[in-house]
């Protein structure tokens, strides 16, 4: 009988850190997983305040380069002792002093949430006509990370194995911005993970299909020579899945189906002016209330009896709210990572929330 999933343990390629803000030189966060996880990129935001940016780091680019998912800010290096993200730990993360990472605050103010790949080590690429590209990639868990030089060609080679359903490219020294690819947009489109607007048609943007070695990010998204990062996803059954529904603007609304108890859900409508949404098993303990982090902008948690957003549950996620959030009349897409597999490889099912 074939294994309904290879990954019993969701835990040791993703999981959800919620800690303290210190404000001390080193603030060392311990995951919580079943297994160890050493990180290799991670998204931070503060979840009280409105008025702090998100931040994102990643083992490719190294602990001094920060990025942050809500502007188009070009990447910032900061190589002193107090800098915002201090190392890559093998079962966690430290963080310096800045506000992005370690605010001394409420206590439970801060998310990050961490995604492995290859612990760093990188390999050089030159399966497509981009200049200087190396990868880091974790093919058991469908995940790369690439970095790669622009300006004479469109293709880059990614290192899954299969074609990746979603992929999210930021150019690093410029203010331009998050521009995100995914198979149910389809190519010759966008969207743009620091904005809430919706899908936009460009024919050379995306304008290829990823390939099982090789994504195009169009002229219109690698236009320049310089330096590119991008995150590459393919779906793993039992672990991610990367999909859409339609929205139908009432309580009862619509079940996603996922083969696994979701820890992360990102949402997004692609034919509304509607922010992005995050959700995840860590930040609220029980259904209907899950709360949400949108990293286009810097509003802190939305959650609450005024926010009935959806359930999680042990196959899926179900939407609970009439408007906005992930609910309105509008098409979505999604991208989920699991807690637990709705069957393991043993035939063992999972419970609900």
């Amino acid at each position: 009988i074939m294994a309904y999933t290879n990954i019993d343990d969701p835990s040791a390629f993703f999981q959800v850190a919620l800690y303290n803000g210190t404000a001390d030189i080193n603030n060392a966060v311990t995951n919580d997983g079943n297994s160890d996880l050493q990180p290799d990129w991670l998204l931070f935001k503060h979840r009280t305040a409105s008025d702090q940016d998100w931040y994102t780091v990643d083992s490719s680019r190294g602990s001094t380069k920060g990025l942050a998912t809500n502007t188009n800010a070009a990447e910032t290096t900061s190589s002193s002792a107090t800098k915002d993200f201090q190392s890559f730990n093998t079962n966690g993360f430290t963080v310096g002093t800045p506000e992005d990472t370690n605010a001394c605050n409420s206590i439970g103010t801060k998310a990050a949430w961490q995604w492995k790949a290859n612990g760093g080590t990188t390999a050089s690429n030159t399966e497509g006509d981009l200049r200087f590209v190396t990868v880091q990639a974790n093919q058991d868990a469908g995940f790369s990370i690439v970095q790669c030089l622009g300006g004479q060609g469109t293709t880059a080679g990614h290192g899954l194995g299969v074609a990746p359903d979603v992929i999210i490219i930021k150019r690093l020294n410029a203010t331009v911005g998050w521009y995100v690819y995914h198979k149910d947009v389809g190519t010759g489109k966008y969207l743009e993970l620091s904005s809430d607007a919706a899908v936009v048609s460009q024919a050379n943007s995306f304008n290829v299909a990823p390939t099982s070695t090789l994504f195009t990010g169009g002229t219109n998204i690698i236009n320049s020579t310089d330096w590119f990062i991008n995150y590459c996803f393919a779906e793993k059954q039992g672990y991610s899945k990367f999909g859409s529904y339609v929205g139908n603007a009432v309580v009862n609304g619509p079940f996603v189906y996922t083969g696994f108890k979701p820890a992360f859900i990102m949402t997004k409508p692609t034919n509304a002016v509607e922010g992005w949404g995050i959700y995840d098993y860590k930040r609220s303990g029980f259904n209907v209330y899950n709360d949400v982090l949108s990293p286009n902008n810097q509003t802190a948690t939305y959650g609450g009896a005024n926010y009935n957003f959806m359930d999680i549950l042990s196959n899926g996620f179900k939407m609970r709210r009439a408007t906005y959030g992930p609910n309105q009349s509008a098409n979505y897409i999604y991208m989920a990572f699991a807690e637990n597999p709705f069957v393991t490889s043993t035939g063992v099912p999972t419970t609900a929330r």
